[in-house]
């Protein structure tokens, strides 16, 4: 997710490789990110927090108790009237209390974003702290803006989107490979039925968001009576499939929740 944000600022032009430091710990990757970003790289986190206008924490959530110590003391060199960065955090789970409490003056975003941000299609949900200024908020919605849709939310709602957009991707993945099996199972060769899978996703996940039309008159218009695609939806009832979808985001939160009490 680091690198998909990387991507994204740096193909937007909203930074230039000189402005921007990242801290890696393998020799690979940080040559790999240098050559094809032009970012300047470090293998020290102490470096990394030294940045004028923002630190992007993308680490996994379980090794952050490490980190704070080795970001603190970058982040020691800065007092009034020297401005804070803003820090941004993309730790599932790791609440604004805990970031907080790590570091007390600074002004921290804490952002959900999910892996289509890759290719500019994401969805980052976000929620400041109480040092977090206007300018600094706006810091970070022009930052994600690069990776897709943004919106704010309460600190609240912040472990269900996780279960929704953070870990959404994997599950309509698994639906675009389900359709795609389908249709090989139906006879289709595999490619043509991967194909089809996928623009039939991609189609009408742009039709609801240009049209604003619910979900549920979309699929009215598609199942007329008696027809093929009432077959097919009587199926995925009987197999549970909208439940199955409501369970997995809620399982997705539960497990957010848990990690940001562990």
């Amino acid at each position: 997710m680091g690198e998909a944000i990387l991507s994204r600022l740096i193909s937007a032009q909203q930074y230039t490789g000189d402005q921007v430091l990242v801290s890696e710990p393998q020799a690979e990757r940080r040559e790999f990110l240098a050559q094809t970003y032009g970012v300047q790289v470090t293998k020290e986190n102490l470096q990394a927090a030294q940045a004028t206008e923002a630190v992007i924490i993308a680490i996994k959530p379980q090794i952050f108790p490490n980190l704070v110590q080795e970001l603190r003391t970058g982040l020691l060199q800065y007092a009034p009237p020297k401005p804070y960065p803003v820090l941004l955090s993309i730790l599932a789970g790791i609440s604004l209390s805990k970031l907080t409490a790590a570091f007390p003056h600074h002004p921290v975003v804490r952002v959900m974003p999910n892996t289509p941000a890759t290719v500019g299609a994401g969805m980052t949900a976000l929620t400041p702290n109480n040092n977090v200024l206007p300018q600094h908020l706006d810091l970070a919605k022009k930052i994600f803006q690069a990776v897709g849709e943004v919106v704010e939310l309460p600190e609240s709602l912040m472990d269900a989107v996780t279960g929704l957009s953070g870990s959404g991707p994997a599950y309509v993945a698994l639906m675009v490979e389900a359709l795609s099996d389908g249709g090989v199972a139906a006879g289709l060769p595999r490619a043509i039925a991967s194909q089809l899978a996928l623009q039939t996703v991609l189609g009408t996940a742009t039709l609801l968001q240009e049209t604003k039309i619910h979900p549920a008159e979309l699929k009215d218009r598609v199942t007329s009576p008696g027809g093929t695609t009432i077959a097919g939806v009587t199926e995925l009832e009987r197999g549970g499939f909208r439940a199955a979808i409501i369970n997995a985001v809620l399982a997705a939160c539960k497990r957010s929740q848990e990690l940001g009490k562990s």
